[in-house]
C-alpha cells in the first residue's frame, strides 16, 4: 500500500465519520423531541397544542406507514414495519460506508438515523410518535416528526445528486 492510497483511505474514513455523526445527531434529536412531547408537554393527554397560527403540536400514534397506508396489518404491522425498516436501514448504512460524496454520506446518515428513531418507537410503543403539524387556510399537512423530516430531506438530496450528478 503506497502513501497516496493511505491518504485516500484516511480521507474516506473522515467522511464516513460525518455520516455516523449525522446518524447519531438525528437519532438523538428525534428521541429527545419525542421524550419532551410525551413527558414534558404531555401531548397524549392534550391532543393538540397551538404554537403559532399555522403550527401545532398534534399527537398522532402512527401504527401504519406514511399517510396510514397498510394499516390493515393490525398488531403485526409494528413487527413487519420494524423488520422491513431495519433491513432497509442496514442496507443504507452499508451504502453510507461505501459512498464517496460527503453530501451522500451525510444524507444516508440522516435517513438511517431517522429510520432507527422510528423503529425504536415501534418497538417501544407499537407505533411511531408523530407531533409536528403545519396548517394554513383550511389546508393541513400530515403530522410528522423529526425522524420523518430527516428521512425526507435525505432522500431529496440523494435524488438531486442522482439527477444532477454533482461532483465532489
Amino acid at each position: 500500500m503506497n502513501k497516496s492510497s493511505v491518504v485516500v483511505q484516511v480521507n474516506h474514513l473522515k467522511k464516513w465519520y460525518w455520516g455516523l455523526g449525522m446518524l447519531f445527531l438525528i437519532f438523538l434529536l428525534d428521541q429527545i423531541s419525542k421524550y419532551c412531547i410525551l413527558n414534558i408537554v404531555n401531548l397524549p393527554q392534550k391532543g393538540s397544542v397551538p404554537v403559532i397560527p399555522f403550527f401545532n403540536f398534534t399527537m398522532v400514534w402512527n401504527r401504519a406507514i406514511t399517510f396510514g397506508m397498510l394499516s390493515q396489518f393490525g398488531s403485526w404491522g409494528s413487527v413487519i414495519f420494524s423488520v422491513s425498516a431495519f433491513v432497509i436501514a442496514a442496507s443504507l448504512f452499508i451504502w453510507m460506508i461505501r459512498a464517496r460524496k460527503i453530501w451522500v454520506i451525510m444524507s444516508l446518515g440522516a435517513i438511517v438515523g431517522g429510520a432507527l428513531g422510528n423503529i425504536l418507537d415501534r418497538l417501544r410503543f407499537g407505533a411511531v410518535v408523530d407531533f409536528i403539524h403545519f396548517h394554513v387556510a383550511g389546508w393541513s399537512w400530515y403530522v410528522f416528526n423529526v425522524a420523518d423530516s430527516a428521512i425526507v430531506c435525505g432522500v431529496i438530496i440523494l435524488l438531486m445528486d442522482a439527477f444532477f450528478g454533482w461532483e465532489e
